[in-house]
């Protein structure tokens, strides 16, 4: 227990001192995935066909990784805190309030997402839309100011926060491409017909078969793959970084190499969202998107040799 809590409670203090409201929100969605859980077990009821209280559940887990991760680079930022904390003070609002949506509409057996079948129904969701846009935002601000700072002593993990954050602002982006209703759906709303408008699956209906937990499509392409691989670009990369700085002694080599990690990241997201917006379930890769895979892994193979020659072509001579 006590190694437990070494190892714990350092970065919840961190977390804590560079953003309360985000670490509060944290602790909030903890709470929030644990009554998830029990609606998991305790309410058969199901939307889409996955079981109601599954999506409120990925997406408290996910406010849990970001609010944390978010609030522990603020307690390192050194310039301009006031404005990332008041930004960070909103994140956390509209963090809670999307969220809260999410369950409300969970607890009613009704789609939070694309959902316009009621006046209620979609004011909601319409107020999601708004609330994610201001979340989008605040994120922004908060990854200029990181930009702009040099207040960590690692240069690696500085680069890792920096292109993590633009990683994540491309996940959250990918997040409209879910917006724009099909053609049936078109179709089936010009008749006055309920529908939802917008979906997460690509050339298949939403709801159908599904992988286990994620829900995400076996059948045809799932634009959450992309989402949801760019929104945790920051985790990613903020973990590479501090497990290079545990192996590999050299500094500028460690930057390096969180340069080709964050570049290899980034097309690992192009790549799975383009596989889905060819309708291909991420499982059942074609030809095509296993060549592209391997171009991918051979780039960043041949990168990390390079790097490790200490190419000095390579070296960043950045801030």
């Amino acid at each position: 227990m006590n190694a437990i809590r070494s190892i714990a409670v350092p970065p919840l203090r961190d977390a804590w001192r560079g953003s309360a409201p985000l670490t509060a929100l944290a602790g909030t969605m903890v709470v929030l995935l644990a009554v998830c859980v029990v609606g998991l077990v305790a309410d058969d009821r199901t939307v889409l066909g996955q079981p109601t209280w599954l999506k409120p559940a990925k997406f408290a887990l996910s406010f849990v990784v970001y609010g944390l991760t978010l609030a522990w680079l603020l307690g390192r930022l050194r310039r301009g805190w006031r404005a990332a904390r008041a930004a960070a003070a909103v994140i956390a609002v509209v963090s809670a309030l999307e969220i809260g949506i999410i369950a409300l509409q969970a607890a009613r057996g009704r789609p939070s997402h694309f959902n316009s079948a009621t006046p209620l129904d979609e004011w909601l969701w319409r107020s999601m839309g708004g609330l994610i846009m201001v979340l989008w935002a605040g994120t922004l601000l908060i990854t200029v100011l990181l930009w702009r700072d040099r207040g960590f002593g690692d240069r690696a993990l500085l680069w890792s926060a920096r292109l993590g954050l633009v990683i994540l602002l491309l996940g959250l982006l990918e997040g409209f491409l879910m917006v724009v209703p099909t053609a049936a759906q078109q179709a089936l709303d010009e008749r006055g017909a309920d529908t939802l408008l917008g979906a997460h699956a690509v050339g298949v209906p939403d709801g159908g078969p599904g992988l286990p937990l994620t829900g995400w499509s076996t059948t045809g392409g799932d634009l959450r793959i992309g989402h949801f691989t760019g929104m945790h670009g920051l985790q990613a990369t903020l973990l590479f970084a501090m497990l290079a700085g545990w192996l590999v002694g050299d500094a500028a080599r460690r930057l390096r190499l969180v340069f080709v990690f964050a570049g290899t990241y980034t097309g690992l997201v192009a790549l799975v969202t383009w596989q889905a917006l060819r309708g291909q379930p991420l499982l059942r890769p074609d030809a095509v998107t296993l060549s592209a895979l391997a171009v991918l892994v051979a780039g960043a193979a041949a990168a990390v040799v390079l790097v490790w020659r200490r190419v000095p072509a390579l070296t960043p001579s950045l801030g």
